[in-house]
């Protein structure tokens, strides 16, 4: 599963294109998250580098995403759509939704998601539906009044991956977990933000 970040740009143009030539379809009534999923939010993250759906026979215990990966969550269990490890550490999360769901705005599925996180302590996950591509910081306890820009570091639609690729590609991709890039950026991110987590601690 290497890619380097010229084929996976490339790669990624062309799924934009298939996207947007099947728009309607993706949207139409009945599509489910799975068909979503399958068609646009795998090869998303597989063009990342990461092997999604286990092609290298991993075993499973060392499997690098891990599908719906059960979590407790106050005393829950939850299954996050896509748990991204090294090893047996979870790294970051990925929460999925069908086309048609407001991700830039929609409280629901921001809660979700930096509920999961959080309860996993986990700094960093992603919302996505293909069409739009959020990054959240994921450190303070989440509310369910927070509006869907609370938290949210990044806001990416589909349009745009192709120009922005490499801003998703030295964070998210394997190479940059991997590498260290993504711990980095988690500790700029902790260290330009230490008065709001300073405002959180007082709360």
């Amino acid at each position: 599963m290497s890619f380097s970040f010229d084929h996976s740009k490339d790669e990624i143009a062309k799924l934009c294109r298939y996207f947007e030539t099947n728009r309607k379809s993706f949207f139409a009534p009945g599509v489910k998250e799975a068909h979503v999923r399958q068609s646009l939010i795998d090869p998303l993250f597989e063009n990342l580098g990461w092997d999604v759906r286990n092609s290298l026979r991993i075993a499973p215990q060392y499997r690098e995403v891990i599908p719906e990966d059960s979590l407790d969550v106050e005393g829950h269990q939850k299954a996050p759509d896509y748990t991204f490890r090294v090893g047996t550490t979870p790294k970051f999360y990925a929460e999925a939704k069908k086309c048609g769901i407001n991700i830039n705005v929609d409280l629901g599925p921001a809660y979700q998601l930096r509920r999961y996180a959080y309860s996993a302590k986990l700094d960093l996950s992603i919302l996505t539906d293909f069409e739009e591509f959020s990054v959240y910081e994921c450190s303070s306890r989440p509310r369910p009044s927070d509006k869907a820009s609370h938290s949210r570091i990044h806001y990416f639609r589909f349009e745009e991956y192709p120009d922005r690729w490499k801003e998703i590609w030295d964070i998210f991709s394997r190479e940059a977990v991997w590498a260290g890039s993504f711990d980095q950026y988690i500790s700029s991110k902790r260290k330009r933000g230490t008065s709001e987590v300073d405002t959180e601690f007082l709360k």
